[in-house]
């Protein structure tokens, strides 16, 4: 009873692609699909928690639109959804742009003060000549 409520706890309503992958089991689960379409069945045998647990990390999938799944007599079969995967990308992308214009924006001020103080530095540690 215990794993199910901590399954339930794990797996909150989250609608955008980007919260929905950012979970480590979910990311897995993107990770076991890409390889092709895959039974719920199957995909659990890949973790050590219940099989009711990966359906909800499913679902949660299935409602951000990475994943999709198909019924096949008594079984699910999920496969990822290309399009949902390329929305993540985007937002990925967006999202590191950004950041990364940020880190290089700070890289490069943080060598400009290192220059400064490396020029002050210079300037007073050089012994002045005499003029004679």
């Amino acid at each position: 009873m215990l794993t199910n409520a901590l399954a339930v706890s794990n797996v909150s309503q989250v609608a955008d692609p980007f919260s929905a992958a950012a979970e480590p089991t979910r990311r897995r689960l993107l990770q076991l699909l890409a390889a092709g379409p895959t039974s719920v069945t199957e995909l659990a045998g890949e973790f050590p928690v219940t099989r009711s647990a990966i359906s909800q990390h499913l679902l949660v999938l299935v409602d951000a639109g990475l994943v999709e799944a198909e019924k096949s007599g008594r079984q699910r079969i999920y496969r990822v959804v290309p399009a949902g995967l390329r929305r993540l990308q985007a937002e990925i992308d967006r999202f590191w742009t950004a950041e990364l214009d940020l880190l290089v924006a700070d890289a490069h001020e943080l060598a400009a003060r290192r220059t400064d103080r490396a020029d002050r530095t210079d300037r007073t540690a050089r012994p002045t000549e005499e003029k004679p």
